[in-house]
């Protein structure tokens, strides 16, 4: 086949998790052709169906980051999705807890910082009115965040590839990306199909392929090994309480000093089942499972803000793996867009909170294609 008779779409995307699918609805709805093409026999089988499923406000992340931005902009997309599509979803809210004095700065700090992000809701809670809102938590002070929310990210997937879909994108799963490069202002992709080798030619190859971008990035014909930041795997595990939820909200203690993560905190789905995670662990492997004696060391973090917690009732649920380009011990880092070739996009880097900022990113990537 010559280059000339391959099928040509406008927008190729690599990866059908949760951001691939929000970079291709928005892409579809400006009226260029998308092809999301997906290793896996279903979408979002990887990262964006093991994490917290919370939308997050923006407090944490460093001023004027395209975290911070991303995240308070696709909020508010998400949950304007969520209500015309019918994606279940609730406003929470959630309560930061300062355990004991020694915390009360930090609070300020925090708040001062989510207040320069945009985040302008946040309450400041005294105990009193700690203990008024989370009757089963510990601490001497507390912010509320009322727009923190939790979402159904498998029917958030679905309604996002239903909208590709409805603007005659295509989904491609069980396709394997082998490799592409550069045809003057275009991109021939090689690929296998169930099974079956097939090449595409595109306008722009968007890169959104979550633990697996920076190998694909690497099998982009010209991309510089430089110009690849590298990727660690920081596996994270989850503990859900047996019985009924003691909590009104989410519950998050003060974040770690070392910005690799939030803390265990206490998330709620949609079916009121309260679970505790993530950790933070550095592996080399890309391995899910959860390490059950780990249960006495998330007991001890989860008693110091809900000291009536029974070990007894945690069990181990399920795990996931950040994207992170932090290495251990080493400063927070931003998001990353790569572009080494004009129309190329490798995202890379997309951890929490990904899932909030989803549409927004997808926002920004359209922004990249156009200033092309």
């Amino acid at each position: 086949m010559s280059n000339n008779d391959m099928d040509f779409v406008d927008v190729c995307i690599v990866g059908a998790g949760v951001v691939g699918l929000a970079i291709g609805k928005v892409l579809a709805e400006k009226n260029l052709s998308v092809v999301v093409i997906e290793t896996e026999k279903t979408i979002g089988s990887g990262i964006s169906s093991r994490n917290s499923e919370v939308i997050h406000a923006g407090i944490y992340y460093p001023t004027d980051s395209l975290k911070a931005k991303l995240c308070v902009a696709g909020k508010e997309k998400l949950y304007r999705f969520c209500e015309q599509y019918k994606v279940p979803h609730q406003r929470l809210g959630k309560v930061i807890v300062a355990v004991d004095e020694s915390q009360a700065s930090d609070l300020a700090a925090l708040e001062e910082k989510a207040v320069a992000n945009g985040v302008f809701d946040l309450q400041h809670l005294d105990a009193a009115a700690l203990a008024e809102k989370e009757p089963n938590v510990k601490g001497v002070a507390g912010l509320f965040s009322p727009s923190t929310g939790i979402i159904d990210c498998h029917a958030y997937m679905s309604a996002l590839a239903d909208c590709i879909e409805a603007k005659d994108g295509m989904l491609c799963l069980d396709t394997q990306f082998m490799g592409a490069e550069q045809d003057g202002k275009s991109y021939i992709v090689d690929m296998v199909s169930v099974g079956e080798p097939y090449r595409l030619k595109c306008g722009a190859l968007i890169n959104s392929a979550g633990l697996d971008a920076n190998v694909i990035a690497q099998n982009i014909s010209g991309n510089s090994l430089v110009n690849i930041p590298k990727l660690y795997y920081c596996k994270g595990s989850y503990f859900s309480l047996m019985g009924k939820s003691p909590f009104n909200h989410l519950v998050y203690p003060m974040p770690e000093k070392n910005t690799t993560g939030l803390g265990v905190h206490a998330t709620l789905d949609m079916g009121g089942q309260v679970r505790f995670g993530p950790d933070t662990e550095y592996t080399d492997e890309r391995e899910f499972g959860v390490d059950s004696t780990k249960q006495h060391a998330f007991a001890k973090a989860v008693k110091r803000y809900f000291p009536n917690l029974n070990a007894g009732n945690l069990q181990p649920a399920y795990a996931g793996i950040r994207p992170k380009l932090q290495p251990p011990g080493g400063d927070a880092v931003d998001f990353s867009f790569v572009e080494p070739t004009p129309r190329q996009i490798n995202l890379l880097g997309i951890e929490s909170p990904g899932l909030t900022s989803s549409l927004a990113i997808g926002e920004y990537v359209a922004d990249m294609l156009n200033a092309r």
